[in-house]
C-alpha cells in the first residue's frame, strides 16, 4: 500500500531529529558556527516533517479506529460517527502525503539565508533604466508587504530617471527561497515617456537574486583587501563632499572552477559611516565569492531540470510585462494575468505561488516517491 512505503521512507526520522536536538545544544558543536548553522537548518526542516508525519500517522490510526467501530458496534449513533471520521481521515490523506512527499525532498540550503537583488538596464536606453527603476519600486513595496528590511548598497542612476543599476540587499524570513525566482531577463512593452510618436517600445532590465553570503561560507584573506576612501555624492548635507565616508575595495580572487585570478571592485556609499560602508562591502565581496564558487552546482541542478522556474540562468527571458494591454506574461509557467498596475505595486505573490508549485511538480517527478 501507497501508505506503507511512505512510512518505510519515514523509519529513522524520529532518530535523526532526537540526535540533532541533542547536538545543538552541544556547547562543542555550537563553538563551531559553520556546523551549527548547517544543523539548524536540518532541524527546522526536520521539525516540519515530524509534524506532517504525526499528523498522517494521525489520520491513518483514526481510519483503522472507524473501521474497527464499524465491524464491531451495532449502535447507529456511533456507527454514523464512525463513517464520518473515516471519510474525513480518508479525504486529508492525499494531502498529507504530498506535504511528505514534498518534505522529503532534500531542501536547497540556500532558500533560508538572506538575499542580494541586483537590478541592470538592458537593451532599450533611458527607458530600460526608467523601468529598472520601476522593477525597484515594484520589489520594494513587495518586501514591505513580507516585513523584509531593504538596504541599498549602490546605485547608478539613469540620464532621464531610474537606474543604470542598483543593488541592495534584503534581509527577512527564507528571503532566497522565495526571491530566487525573479532571477532573469525582465521585457517591458510601453510607450515611453521620452517618446514623442506615440509609438510602443520593447526594453528590458536584467534581475540577478543571490543567496547572501555568512562570514563561514567562503574563505577571505582580509589582509590582501586594498580599501580606498572616497567622498560620496548626493543631494545635499552636511557630510556630502566634506568626509570620506564612501569605500572602494579591491581584492584579487582565484576562481577554483576556471583556475582564473581576477580582480573584484566593489563600492559602497550606503551609508555616512565609514565603517559600516566597509561591513557593508566585505558582505558584498563574500557574496560575490560564493555565487561564483556555487554557479558550478546551481548549472548541474538546471541540466538535470527541464524546468526554468528557478535555474540560476540570467540570461532567460522570464516575464513581459506589457502596459498597453495590461497584462504581465511569465514565460516559464505560461502564467498571465491582466492586473499589470496591481503586479507593479508589488503584488507579485501569486505570479511566486504559482512557480514554486510549478517547481515542486517537476521536483516529485525527479523523484521515486
Amino acid at each position: 500500500m501507497a501508505e506503507t512505503s511512505l512510512l518505510e521512507r519515514l523509519d529513522g526520522i524520529d532518530l535523526r531529529f532526537e540526535e540533532i536536538s541533542t547536538l545543538i545544544t552541544d556547547p562543542a558543536v555550537i563553538a563551531d558556527m559553520k556546523r551549527y548553522v548547517r544543523l539548524m537548518s536540518e532541524y527546522r526542516e526536520l521539525e516540519k516533517l515530524m509534524a506532517a508525519t504525526a499528523r498522517y500517522r494521525q489520520a491513518l490510526d483514526d481510519i483503522d479506529g472507524a473501521k474497527s467501530i464499524l465491524e464491531s458496534e451495532n449502535d447507529e449513533e456511533l456507527r454514523s460517527m464512525a463513517r464520518e471520521e473515516l471519510e474525513a481521515a480518508q479525504s486529508s490523506l492525499p494531502a498529507l502525503e504530498e506535504e511528505i512527499k514534498l518534505l522529503l525532498i532534500p531542501a536547497d540550503p540556500e532558500d533560508s539565508k538572506n538575499a542580494i537583488l541586483e537590478i541592470r538596464a538592458g537593451t532599450g536606453g533611458d527607458e530600460a533604466a526608467i523601468f529598472a527603476g520601476d522593477l525597484f519600486k515594484m520589489y520594494t513595496k513587495y518586501c514591505e508587504r513580507k516585513g523584509w528590511k531593504v538596504a541599498v548598497t549602490s546605485e547608478s542612476e539613469g540620464a532621464a530617471g531610474g537606474f543604470k543599476e542598483i543593488v541592495m540587499s534584503i534581509t527577512g524570513e527564507g528571503v532566497y527561497g522565495i526571491l530566487k525566482y525573479e532571477s532573469g531577463v525582465h521585457r517591458v512593452q510601453r510607450v515611453p515617456a521620452t517618446e514623442t510618436q506615440g509609438r510602443v517600445h520593447t526594453s528590458a532590465a536584467t534581475v540577478a537574486v543571490l543567496p547572501e553570503a555568512q562570514p563561514f561560507d567562503v574563505e577571505i584573506n582580509e589582509g590582501e583587501i586594498k580599501w580606498d576612501t572616497f567622498r560620496s555624492g548626493g543631494a545635499g548635507g552636511q557630510n556630502v563632499n566634506k568626509v570620506e565616508s564612501g569605500v572602494r575595495l579591491r581584492y584579487m580572487w582565484k576562481n577554483p572552477n576556471t583556475g582564473e585570478t581576477e580582480e573584484i571592485l566593489i563600492e559602497c556609499t550606503e551609508t555616512r559611516d565609514q565603517p559600516k560602508n566597509k561591513e557593508r562591502a566585505l558582505s558584498r565581496l563574500r557574496t560575490f565569492i560564493y555565487d561564483k564558487e556555487h554557479q558550478k552546482y546551481i548549472d548541474d541542478i538546471a541540466s538535470r531540470r527541464k524546468t526554468m522556474v528557478s535555474t540560476g540562468d540570467r540570461s532567460a527571458k522570464i516575464r513581459t510585462y506589457n502596459y498597453p494591454q495590461g497584462r504581465i506574461t511569465d514565460h516559464r509557467i505560461n502564467y498571465t494575468i491582466y492586473n499589470l498596475q496591481a503586479f507593479v505595486d508589488g503584488d507579485i505573490q501569486d505570479c511566486i505561488d504559482h512557480l514554486i508549485v510549478a517547481e515542486n511538480a517537476e521536483k516529485l517527478k525527479a523523484t521515486t516517491l
